[in-house]
């Protein structure tokens, strides 16, 4: 049995994944209380530690779960908060807290020594000076893993109908496996095949609230906002179509049309999602407004766009704190692939 451990799990997006290709990924680690009933509901006999990495013994796995060091069917995963690296803008003294998780990740592989790492940040991680991500790969050579394939893939081509552009990495230790990312769909997977009337999305206002575990909830409007959604052209408007009127332009947006011109904006049934953050149920950041309707996309829908399953359950207290959740995962179809792959060369060397 080939087993995982999740660290910086989150609401439990790639667990879901490794667990819908047939990885049992026995344990997820995260500091956010508020992210367990969410992970552990939805991923039965997976165990949500909630606890800062930095603070976990090396051997807690080894002690709880009786993980065996050297284990060639162990998966470390190691997906940490990027928003450090991120090109959007964030409290900088606050995220460069989290830059240096990837420091704290390698003393796990250090101590388990484990057949397979994973991780997925994003592209800034690459180029960013301040980056721990050389310290990182020279730290998995030292170790023995000098087998790493990494690179920055759009997730559009792997099933996940968003231009979600992440920085992947798989590397192990064992010999004699041609290591490789999944391989790469021929089209980009479409905004139409996912959400909509014929997807299972009935039809709703803004501020609508789904109190089903469905959770086809929007966010509301003010007046003068459905009034400016309502004025934005189907499929793929923006707020340039009522630049000029008086009433509804912003301040400040007034002389700069080339501007942040995706936001207020409405998605297009026939290309990909923008990348789904932590604040997709608001037109405000960014271009969430629904193709068709006066809205902005429901949390169903983000979540569904994060390829996450329709039967999830988020067991939060708000949209917010959902839409952190969602926004902050890795794509579950993107895990699955992932986790496929693994197991197929680990198949293979068992040949």
């Amino acid at each position: 049995m080939i087993r995982a451990i999740d660290f910086f799990c989150g609401g439990g997006g790639m667990t879901n994944g490794l667990r819908q290709a047939g990885i049992n990924v026995i344990a997820g680690v995260d500091f956010d209380k508020e992210a367990q009933e969410t992970y552990e509901h939805n991923n039965p006999g997976s165990v949500f530690i909630n606890t800062d990495i930095r603070r976990l013994r090396s051997d807690y796995f080894e002690r709880k779960f009786n993980v065996q060091r050297n284990d060639d069917s162990l998966i470390l995963v190691g997906c940490s908060p990027c928003q450090f690296y991120s090109i959007i803008n964030t409290d900088k003294e606050k995220s460069a807290r989290s830059k240096d998780l990837l420091k704290n990740f390698a003393r796990f592989i250090d101590y388990y020594r484990p057949g397979f790492v994973l991780v997925e940040n994003v592209p800034g991680i690459l180029t960013n000076k301040n980056s721990i991500l050389p310290y990182f790969l020279k730290r998995l050579e030292d170790l023995g893993y000098n087998n790493i394939v990494k690179e920055v893939v759009d997730l559009s081509y792997y099933g996940v109908p968003q231009t979600r552009r992440r920085f992947s990495l798989i590397a192990t230790r064992i010999d004699n496996i041609e290591l490789s990312l999944p391989e790469k769909d021929n089209c980009q997977a479409l905004l139409r095949d996912y959400i909509g009337e014929n997807n299972g999305f009935p039809k709703i206002t803004a501020g609508h609230k789904d109190l089903s575990d469905f959770n086809h909830s929007t966010a509301g409007f003010s007046e003068i906002s459905l009034r400016r959604i309502a004025k934005t052209r189907h499929n793929g408007g923006s707020r340039l179509d009522w630049a000029y009127d008086p009433e509804l332009q912003l301040r400040c947006f007034v002389g700069k049309d080339d501007s942040f011109k995706d936001t207020f904006g409405r998605m297009w049934w026939e290309k990909p999602a923008p990348t789904i953050t932590t604040k997709f149920f608001s037109i405000s950041n960014g271009r969430f407004g629904h193709p068709d309707e006066d809205r902005a996309i429901s949390i169903r829908e983000g979540a569904t766009l994060q390829t996450f399953p329709k039967t999830y359950v988020f067991k939060t207290k708000s949209i917010s704190s959902t839409a952190k959740l969602i926004g902050n995962a890795v794509p579950c179809e993107y895990a699955r692939r992932l986790g496929n792959l693994i197991i197929s060369k680990i198949m293979k060397v068992n040949e």
